[in-house]
């Protein structure tokens, strides 16, 4: 079969607690499965099909959702039912249960990669690898970092470097009025895209745009991803948690890029040094973004940690 042959997804709402999500699978069920785990604010569909037929070509089943206040999944009225980044940890338990997957391989990028990382520490045993992607470390305080950047101070000793203020300012600027059509929501989201897909790889602006055509398409509110932010504003030393020491911790690959505007190269490393026995692969011009330039690159990692992992146990 060809890696094309594998885009055929299964597409199903999967229930958690009083929410529905949505997700989809790739390849055989009865493949060990991978489950990718989106950004905040990002729906399960800004995960490339070209990335997804590799994985699944591999031998795989892949799994990819939508976060709740994200795409197709349910949307929530936060000042009256208000949740944790760890209830969001707990939603990718649910998909699992859903496609009955007792045990899977983790890739997450952005906080898709902390909500990975805690699912490690706190249920090991659903985790055969974990892949962190864009990220930062547990405990973090990106808040703090982000707070002396906007007031013009340099991070204290120890303080991982902050975003860029150009990724702080588009991100301020990068949400449209409700109700905004296609075209004011592209225009409204490009000048993002462009700061932190970074300035070394050829911006793909044709590619991005039909993505986000696509994401705009399948909202059921774009606006309820805001609540991700209100979600993470106390920090994310909450998703801490009781769980295996560091023997039991899942193998971890951590892959970060050399021009992220948003997590700084130094967020990787440290994931790196807070994960026993990690692999750090660090990718020349990559940003904060997933082009599809990268997709076999980004691939060829995951199989490679997954497989070496694999005969090693």
């Amino acid at each position: 079969m060809q890696e094309n042959d594998y885009l055929s997804g299964v597409e199903r709402l999967v229930p958690a607690g009083d929410l529905t999500l949505w997700a989809e699978g790739f390849g055989d069920p009865r493949d060990p499965a991978i489950l990718l785990v989106m950004g905040a604010g990002a729906q399960g569909v800004q995960w490339n099909d070209g990335l997804i037929a590799r994985l699944a070509a591999a031998g795989h089943h892949v799994i990819r959702y939508d976060h709740r206040d994200t795409g197709r999944s349910s949307t929530v009225d936060f000042a009256t039912s208000p949740y944790t980044v760890a209830d969001l940890a707990s939603d990718a338990l649910a998909v699992l249960d859903a496609f009955a997957v007792e045990r899977a391989h983790l890739v997450g990028v952005s906080l898709g990669g902390l909500l990975v990382q805690h699912l490690a520490r706190t249920h090991p045993h659903r985790v055969r690898t974990q892949t962190v992607i864009s990220s930062t470390p547990l405990g973090a305080d990106t808040g703090a970092a982000v707070e002396r950047a906007l007031a013009g101070l340099e991070p204290l000793p120890g303080m991982l470097p902050p975003p860029s203020l150009a990724v702080l300012s588009a991100l301020a600027a990068s949400l449209p009025p409700a109700g905004a059509s296609a075209a004011d929501y592209l225009a409204a989201r490009r000048p993002l895209w462009r700061v932190l897909h970074g300035g070394v790889l050829p911006f793909p602006e044709e590619e991005y745009g039909r993505l986000e055509a696509r994401v705009h398409a399948r909202a059921r509110d774009l606006s309820a991803a805001v609540n991700h932010s209100l979600a993470g504003a106390a920090g994310f030393d909450a998703m801490g948690g009781a769980g295996g020491g560091a023997g039991d911790r899942p193998p971890a690959l951590v892959i970060h890029g050399s021009e992220d505007p948003m997590f700084p190269p130094e967020h990787g490393r440290a994931v790196a040094d807070a994960l026993p026995g990690a692999t750090l692969v660090m990718v020349d011009g990559m940003g904060h973004t997933l082009p599809a330039c990268l997709d076999g690159l980004l691939a060829e990692a995951v199989l490679d940690h997954i497989g070496r992992r694999v005969n090693a146990g």
